[in-house]
């Protein structure tokens, strides 16, 4: 990739998967934890063993989402920053804009 075009479109594109996937994250473990709310006010409550099981199961998905959705921001961070590493060492994007905000998106998903 030697062309500047090519390299703001791999840069934006990388940047978008990395904060996309940093929203689908969130998202999941929001989605554990008032799950988790509702397993404990299943049990509190004295519910029928079927539900509680079927919400523990729904809780469990939702925990293997987040493993997932994790697994690959991690690998959308470090593509992100390979390619970040690789575009600052050209001279030509010393003050490039579309290099400041995939740089913006790395420290943004890498929190």
């Amino acid at each position: 990739m030697s062309d500047k075009p090519a390299i703001h479109r791999q840069l934006n594109i990388k940047s978008g998967v990395a904060k996309r996937l940093l929203k689908e994250h969130i998202l999941y473990a929001k989605e554990a934890e008032e799950q988790q709310r509702k397993v404990d006010k299943l049990i509190a409550d004295n519910a029928e063993t079927w539900d509680v099981n079927s919400a523990r199961r729904i809780l469990e998905e939702s925990h293997r989402m987040i493993k997932d959705s994790d697994n690959r921001l991690g690998k959308a961070v470090q593509d992100l920053r390979e390619l970040v590493l690789q575009v600052k060492a050209k001279p030509e994007f010393a003050e490039d804009d579309e290099l400041v905000r995939a740089e913006d998106a790395l420290e943004e998903a890498s929190v």
